[in-house]
């Protein structure tokens, strides 16, 4: 069977993970487009063919409906309304709770027996929606998280230590938001703590440019995408290849009954298992706030759907 990737919303960061697919080498071998816009996505599908002649790897990118999904490994829902400068990510809960209804109802009508992939802001909140409307194992649904934000972490740290930040072992974890933080007590490179290399100030402006990152990028061009679109390609290729990559990605938890972020064993299965790292004191409060946020967003949204 082929590994057939649905993307279902071609907006800014539909298109930057289908661009970043035809520039990586992926096990992906067909790429089917569906959005609202009939016309744009026609384009879209020749303009990415026609990268194939110097394409790493051999993606056939075809304009599709939802009956397609029923052979799909992966569903990437990248579709919802844009985050507009001054709107949190949770500002965006009921314009795009909706729209989710009627894609997930529309994907699983077509036999879909894949994996939902979530890219849609507030990202917690729509990824648990996903599996709510959806039913399925909660193994197979799996939202971006703070993928992008530990990318951004690790970025801002190793150009303040000079240390390459794919040998940095340091996570984002919480809500894909205004409550998410670092796990600095955690953190380290060649197994030893962060704490030898960074002042407790210089984690915090590190923390500070982590959080406000996205606001800062939507403030100067509008709206952030090509970093969630490899963050995006890292989680499919970690699914089909069945590598057992520790990803900080958003899945369900079923104390609190909501998804968040920890990191987790990413393989073809979906979320194998979520890693609770060791957390210190004012880290767990931290958590504790942030699940507390997802929960409250949770609740208010239910209560209006009554």
């Amino acid at each position: 069977m082929k590994n057939r990737i649905v993307l279902i919303g071609c907006g800014n960061v539909g298109m930057s993970y289908a661009y970043a697919l035809m520039n990586q080498h992926t096990y992906v071998d067909e790429l089917i487009l569906i959005d609202i816009n009939k016309e744009r996505i026609v384009g879209e599908a020749m303009d990415l063919n026609h990268c194939l002649a110097y394409s790493p790897s051999r993606v056939t990118v075809k304009v599709g409906e939802y009956e397609d999904c029923q052979n799909a490994r992966i569903v990437v829902i990248a579709a919802g309304a844009n985050q507009e400068v001054g709107e949190t990510r949770l500002d965006l809960i009921h314009k795009n709770s909706k729209i989710f209804k009627n894609i997930v109802d529309s994907v699983m009508a077509s036999g879909f027996k894949g994996i939902f992939l979530i890219a849609t802001n507030p990202l917690d909140i729509m990824t648990y929606l996903t599996l709510k409307y959806s039913a399925v194992d909660p193994k197979r649904v799996i939202g971006s998280g703070t993928t992008l934000d530990t990318a951004r972490l690790r970025y801002l740290i190793s150009e303040k230590i000079g240390i390459c930040p794919k040998d940095l072992q340091a996570f984002v974890i919480g809500e894909h938001g205004d409550s998410e933080f670092v796990a600095w007590s955690n953190a380290n490179v060649a197994l030893t703590n962060l704490d030898e290399f960074l002042s407790d100030k210089e984690k915090n402006k590190i923390e500070e440019e982590v959080r406000n990152s996205a606001y800062e990028i939507i403030e100067k061009k509008g709206a952030t995408y090509y970093g969630i679109g490899m963050c995006l390609v890292r989680i499919t290729s970690a699914i089909l290849e069945d590598k057992n990559l520790i990803l900080p990605v958003s899945s369900y938890d079923k104390e609190h009954d909501l998804c968040i972020s920890t990191p987790a064993v990413v393989n073809s299965s979906g979320v194998e298992n979520k890693i609770f790292i060791p957390l210190d004191e004012s880290e767990q409060i931290k958590l504790k706030d942030s699940i507390a946020t997802i929960r409250n967003a949770i609740d208010e949204l239910n209560s209006k759907n009554k």
